[in-house]
């Protein structure tokens, strides 16, 4: 593992890494939305710091599945938190990045846990939203879904406009499984294999979002870590870059049009 900040030496193998790959996963976390405004909390969506609620109870339990069923105004309460916390903001240029990358190198994807819609919104198409969107809104009870920018007009907690129960976003709570879409399309992918697997901004703490890092390191594939702060794969990376995610990804892009394909 070679560990380097913007040493225009590691940027520039960063670039040749990606320059030579014909299918790239970037697996993305918290940290490449701190440009655009985010907190790289710890907790549901990465944006929740508190480890208790007002009511005195872990925010795991006030967000969690079971929580949705008992009680669901209160958790749509720090659901609607952490809905402010991305209101007003957008995708930054380490989005615009990735999605830039996908449009020249059509066997890119990207892996993230955020549920921000940032990547989507910034042009990326091969998306795994592997905790879902927060701005999808879906009834249990009926087969009404819709997509809203902010829950500013809703009411809290929100009701189906056809049968009246209580809906819920398209993310994974705490306690809940996987959504079984993503989790086949992350299978498929990851069996067809990556010339090259670059971590943003994550703490790799989730087996699922450490395991293509690992499993790429020790087939001998080229990974990369970009992130300010040690992680779970630090160790096993060929190339670390210590810097926020946006700096990184800004530099290896004029690095990158510099660099034969």
């Amino acid at each position: 593992m070679t560990s380097m900040a913007l040493d225009p030496e590691y940027i520039d193998r960063a670039a040749k890494i990606l320059r030579s790959a014909r299918r790239i996963l970037f697996v993305t976390g918290a940290g490449i939305s701190a440009d655009s405004g985010l907190p790289t909390y710890r907790g549901f969506g990465g944006l929740y710091e508190r480890g208790a609620t007002d009511e005195g109870i872990p925010i795991e339990v006030a967000l969690s599945g079971a929580m949705m069923k008992r009680d669901p105004a209160l958790c749509w309460k720090y659901i609607a938190q952490i809905e402010r916390a991305c209101r007003g903001a957008t995708f930054n240029a380490a989005h615009a990045f990735l999605a830039e990358v996908e449009a020249e190198v059509p066997g890119t994807w990207v892996l993230t846990q955020n549920v921000d819609g940032f990547h989507r919104a910034a042009g990326s198409r091969q998306v795994i939203e592997i905790h879902g969107d927060v701005h999808r809104l879906a009834c249990g009870v009926c087969a009404w879904r819709d997509v809203v920018g902010d829950y500013s007009a809703l009411e809290i907690p929100p009701r189906c406009p056809g049968c009246g129960s209580v809906v819920r976003p398209e993310v994974v709570l705490f306690g809940e499984l996987l959504p079984d879409d993503a989790v086949r399309t992350m299978n498929t992918q990851l069996s067809r294999g990556f010339d090259a697997v670059v971590s943003i901004g994550t703490t790799s703490a989730f087996p699922y979002i450490a395991g293509p890092v690992i499993d790429a390191a020790r087939s001998g594939v080229p990974t990369i870590e970009i992130n300010p702060d040690r992680t779970e794969v630090s160790e096993l990376v060929t190339l670390r870059l210590e810097a926020r995610a946006a700096a990184a990804l800004i530099a290896i892009r004029e690095r990158w049009h510099a660099t034969p394909s």
